[in-house]
């Protein structure tokens, strides 16, 4: 389905639920729905209710109505997308790795051993990034649960990342009803993450090269 379409369609449905619900509860919803699509995995069914649609269509209709504020909402999203995150990484690395330790065999032993090693190297940027990408962000913060990233480089990344997305995303909404080149502005913040991910990637694999 076109974004076009998608984001238009999420603009009515979100500007539904404060016509319905009022102000507290449409926070609510919208902060809800932002940590459910990674907190509880719901984001990997639904994706564009739960991720990029949904808070930029909050923003704009924050820059329509004068009773929702914008610096509310942002808080909001980054905290709810930081905390969705932050339970993502728990939920994998204090059951699915213990499960998978019962489980695995040799070939899904070598797989957890790569993702260790990948997440050593390169899980600062795979977090932030990920945050840009629908089913990466439902992903990533469990599987680096399972690889034993190490906490505070996931927390510090988790935070870097929930808020340039659900903050970035959120006024890039707001501000693109009155200046509709934002929108596509608002992505030269994925962009900078996407292209530092990759310069790391390769200093990663030219260190890895010298020391085979």
């Amino acid at each position: 389905m076109d974004s076009q379409i998608v984001a238009a369609a999420l603009d009515g449905q979100v500007s539904s639920w404060f016509d319905q619900f009022g102000l507290w509860a449409f926070y609510l919803i919208v902060f809800g729905l932002v940590f459910s699509g990674t907190g509880l995995f719901i984001g990997a069914f639904i994706p564009f209710i739960t991720g990029d649609s949904l808070i930029f269509a909050s923003g704009l209709l924050a820059a329509r109505n004068e009773h929702i504020n914008i610096w509310v909402l942002c808080i909001g999203i980054g905290v709810a997308a930081f905390v969705g995150d932050q339970l993502g990484f728990v939920i994998g690395r204090y059951y699915g790795r213990p499960y998978l330790d019962r489980r695995s065999g040799p070939r899904l032993r070598k797989a957890i051993s790569q993702s260790e090693k990948f997440y050593e190297d390169l899980g600062w940027w795979a977090v932030v990034v990920a945050r840009f990408m629908p089913w990466a962000r439902v992903l990533i913060p469990a599987i680096a649960g399972i690889a034993r990233m190490n906490y505070y480089k996931f927390l510090s990344g988790n935070l870097v990342g929930a808020l340039s997305w659900g903050v970035g995303l959120t006024l890039a909404g707001f501000y693109a009803y009155t200046i509709p080149a934002v929108k596509s502005g608002s992505y030269a913040i994925a962009m900078f993450f996407i292209v530092g991910s990759i310069v790391a990637g390769i200093r990663s694999w030219l260190r890895n090269r010298r020391t085979v």
